[in-house]
């Protein structure tokens, strides 16, 4: 799965072969949550609030940069990566 970024211990990644409704996973303690790009919205798992609204507030930065990760690796390309957070 490429990693797209990582901050303050969150880690940012797509799986490859996924075909349903464009998302990236974040991973943070252990726990990970799975995020859907245009809307961005929770789409399953639970991370702490914080780490959650950090990974939003990111993604809401790269939006269109998520959108083209996404069909990067849907076709089989490496993605570029994304600025983290600061």
């Amino acid at each position: 799965m490429p990693k797209l970024s990582e901050f303050f211990g969150i880690q940012i990644r797509i799986q490859p072969r996924e075909h349903r409704l464009p998302h990236f996973h974040a991973a943070y303690e252990g726990r990970v949550v799975s995020i859907g790009i245009r809307p961005i919205i929770l789409l399953a798992g639970s991370i702490r609030p914080r780490a959650l609204g950090l990974v939003l507030e990111w993604a809401s930065e790269h939006q269109d940069e998520l959108e083209t990760a996404w069909d990067a690796v849907m076709a089989g390309r490496e993605p570029e990566q994304i600025e983290p957070l600061h």
